[in-house]
């Protein structure tokens, strides 16, 4: 497929790994020891580039839970190394920990035993340390690692991670829907970008970079509303400032829209 041959190159060499992967990596080592089977690098950082914008994701397997003292010594560590979002010499980290024991057999929503992004610093910084939870957001992060990872340490993904279905995927986005839609007004760009990346999985049943989906849904949007598309996506490569402080109207109508045809 182009869109496949266009972005979806694997970065296996070291030198364009990001150095927060390797430090990551080297501390997930130490906490770890025994419990530690595997950390894979995906999102952005393998799948097309990593962007102004873009984050570095991490997954890592242990064997077992995670005891409070290494969740609270782990966090602690992983807020000097994560920066805001924006900043590409300190990215903002999302490093998610998953016990393995958890998938076999394999259950909707899946079970996350730890993460962290910088949308928790805040709540981390209150105090609250990441528990495990459910969630279905975690069937898109384990269907994506399973196909676009580098192996930081130990097997390939796959081992750990059980083919996810394509129902999988639809009942996973359609159960995210309510809660990114409820943050479009003040995380305008990241909710629309995120809603056409979910539409072109659902047709293509594949995977691709925010400002690529934002290029594919284009056509298939209402003319008023595409020029906003547009903006979000060359936003997202730093080609230009989105304002969205006077579209907040149209922003929510593109918003409801994909949501419609997401749900169909």
């Amino acid at each position: 497929m182009r869109f496949q041959r266009n972005f979806m190159k694997l970065q296996s060499d070291r030198d364009t790994i990001p150095r927060q992967a390797f430090q990551v990596m080297a501390m997930a080592e130490e906490l770890f020891r025994n419990q530690l089977r595997g950390i894979y690098l995906y999102g952005s950082s393998v799948l097309g580039g990593l962007h102004p914008n873009s984050d570095v994701d991490i997954l890592i397997f242990i064997d077992g839970a995670l005891p409070m003292d290494l969740r609270e010594e782990f966090t602690k560590r992983l807020l000097p190394l994560s920066g805001k979002v924006g900043c590409i010499q300190k990215r903002p980290l999302e490093v998610t920990v998953i016990n393995h024991q958890d998938l076999v057999p394999w259950q909707f929503p899946p079970k996350c035993e730890y993460m962290y992004g910088e949308w928790l610093r805040e709540e981390i910084t209150a105090g609250n340390i990441p528990q495990a939870s459910y969630d279905p957001d975690i069937t898109i992060l384990l269907w994506q690692a399973r196909t676009h990872s580098v192996p930081l340490k130990g097997k390939p993904a796959a081992v750990f991670i059980p083919p996810v279905s394509d129902s999988e995927i639809r009942k996973a986005i359609q159960h995210s829907l309510p809660g990114l839609i409820a943050g479009v007004k003040w995380d305008t760009r990241n909710v629309l970008l995120t809603l056409a990346r979910m539409w072109f999985t659902l047709e293509t049943g594949e995977i691709c970079p925010k400002h690529l989906a934002a290029e594919w849904v284009l056509p298939k949007l209402p003319a008023p509303l595409a020029p906003l598309m547009e903006m979000a996506g060359k936003a997202y490569l730093g080609e230009c400032a989105d304002t969205w402080t006077h579209l907040e109207k149209e922003a929510a109508l593109l918003a409801d829209f994909m949501q419609h045809r997401l749900c169909q």
